[in-house]
């Protein structure tokens, strides 16, 4: 680390290396509340949560869960989005030693079942709201009788609304569902106080937190307590997230490993307060950043472009932010300038991935500071980065040149899920073999060039080519198929599907129902934005179809 060119480049107050306290996660939930038992620590819509209310609800469900038979070691999946009870039901499964399994709340039954059945979920936490059609807790009904949990809670977003804005919800076409064979979210708060339990954090697993394989098998990375702990810590020295006062946008959902530790485990670790918006709305976002002088925001370029193009945003005040980190994708110059110059914040771009918990890099945001377009940063503090060659991972590059991004560091996963295999490919002599392509410059900051595999990148959600065509080759009319990611302006990528017609059914099928029959099976993410139809697809001289071929012709 004395040697690394990017030292030079780190805010003048930040040390090298940092002290990072081994230490379950849960307990920065309880030491914050120890300091700060007054703050507001969670505000979502009309309700504000305090520090000691939070610690305490999280004692309670903890408690629940025990009576529930919860134990450490347990798998707890959590399919929320940004609701106060994914916040009490994460830390609570923490504090009883319990592996969290968080389940993107877009995903199918397929997709849902596979998760919780690999991860061995016992108990699962689900919103028995339906919001419109939207019948969120309709994908668990349809897996009950195929799925390895034990016991499921419900919850719903009217849960801490006001009485009169819960009256209200039937009018915004918000309504709770009664299921049979569930427990009440809420009267699980009046638990008692949890049992003491004896929690290793370096070798403990804290997260499984899935992410797309080599393959397309989605799996597990382990996530220790320590690893999760360390990434806080080093998070909220970054970021201006120091002093207990700072107010957070959490637009960014829990589920995902990058709002899990930019939006929850670095906030509470300062005991700052968290702004719960249970999904994007550019309106809601600007009225909330001036109303509640929010200083740290952190998302992905599709919201920095709907808040910069947002017609009416100069009449927001917007002079209170002070840190925006952009991850997940890349962020074009234009959007961070475009962005800086309608607030006061210092957007930049950072880099990480599921593996390492998941922060890596990032731009310096302290005043003065280089920044470099086009490039993810510098390493955090403790944590190392090298390029090498992408056939051989022992040969390290010289500054300049193009080959794998490589990481080292106390946030990398311990491996991945019952899969011994899958991790001897990606973790090599304590280095995580990242499957970036990227180069390093003369003062060690980093850029990525391209994408070791077809991995689609959608607004930050890693799509699969395989999956997708997969669900595409089962609709009747369908005989190949080859999936790509496009540019898109707005979502960094989307899915671009190329479809080869069984014969006689020429002109007789739209893209609307082949997008339509997709968005019945996989998550919305998935599903392709574009459907073209082709009389062929390119293919090598043993039959394998190119879709890099099908790159080269949308890059022209």
């Amino acid at each position: 680390m004395a040697e690394a060119p990017w030292l030079k480049f780190y805010p003048p107050d930040l040390q090298q290396s940092l002290e990072c306290p081994k230490m379950p996660i849960a307990e920065l939930l309880r030491s914050s509340a120890k300091k700060h038992p007054d703050n507001t620590a969670l505000i979502f819509l009309d309700s504000r949560i305090s520090y000691k209310q939070l610690d305490s609800m999280v004692d309670a469900f903890a408690a629940s869960l025990h009576e529930l038979g919860v134990k450490k070691g347990s798998g707890v999946g959590i399919f929320l989005p940004n609701f106060p009870h994914f916040v009490i039901s994460y830390f609570a499964a923490l504090r009883l030693g319990a592996i969290v399994i968080p389940c993107n709340p877009l995903y199918k039954e397929k997709e849902l079942e596979y998760q919780l059945n690999d991860a061995g979920a016992e108990v699962l936490i689900a919103s028995n709201d339906k919001i419109g059609e939207n019948e969120l807790f309709a994908s668990v009904a349809k897996i009950r009788d195929r799925i390895s949990v034990k016991h499921t809670v419900t919850c719903s977003l009217t849960d801490f609304l006001s009485p009169i804005k819960r009256a209200l919800a039937p009018l915004k076409k918000i309504r709770k569902i009664a299921y049979p064979n569930t427990s009440n979210f809420m009267n699980m708060l009046n638990g008692g106080k949890p049992p003491s339990v004896d929690i290793d954090p370096v070798k403990d697993i804290a997260l499984l937190q899935y992410t797309g394989g080599t393959t397309g098998a989605s799996k597990g990375a382990m996530l220790s307590h320590y690893n999760l702990v360390t990434n806080a810590v080093m998070v909220s020295k970054w970021l201006p997230m120091r002093e207990a006062n700072e107010i957070n946008l959490a637009v960014l959902p829990f589920f995902h490993i990058y709002g899990l530790t930019v939006a929850l485990n670095a906030p509470i670790l300062s005991g700052t307060t968290i702004i719960i918006h249970p999904r994007f709305d550019v309106k809601h976002v600007l009225e909330t950043l001036e109303k509640e002088k929010v200083t740290v925001f952190c998302g992905v370029p599709p919201m920095y472009v709907a808040c910069i193009n947002y017609p009416e945003v100069s009449k927001y005040k917007l002079n209170t932010l002070r840190g925006c980190i952009s991850g997940a994708a890349a962020l074009p110059t234009f959007i961070r300038k475009k962005f800086n110059g309608l607030t006061s914040a210092n957007l930049v771009e950072g880099y990480g991935l599921t593996e390492a918990s998941p922060v890596t890099h990032c731009n310096p945001l302290h005043k003065d500071a280089i920044i470099k377009d086009g490039s993810i940063g510098i390493p955090f503090p403790n944590t190392y980065a090298k390029i090498v060659d992408v056939e051989n991972s022992k040969k390290e590059l010289s500054v300049g040149e193009i080959g794998e991004l490589c990481i080292k560091g106390p946030q990398v996963m311990m491996g991945y899920w019952n899969r011994p295999d899958e991790t001897a490919m990606v973790l090599k002599d304590g280095w995580l073999l990242t499957g970036d392509i990227a180069k390093m410059d003369d003062d060690g900051y980093f850029y990525i060039v391209d994408r070791k595999k077809d991995m689609i990148n959608v607004s930050g959600f890693k799509v699969w080519p395989r999956e997708v065509e997969d669900v595409l080759c089962q609709h009747q009319a369908v005989k190949e198929v080859a999936v790509i990611g496009v540019p898109d302006e707005y979502r960094g990528e989307s899915v671009k599907a190329y479809v080869v017609l069984k014969d006689g059914f020429e002109g007789k099928v739209s893209e609307d129902e082949i997008i339509k029959f997709c968005r019945e099976k996989i998550a919305s993410f998935k599903v392709p934005k574009v459907v073209e139809f082709r009389n062929e697809l390119p293919k090598s001289i043993i039959g394998k179809v190119l879709r890099r071929h099908l790159r080269e012709e949308t890059s022209k």
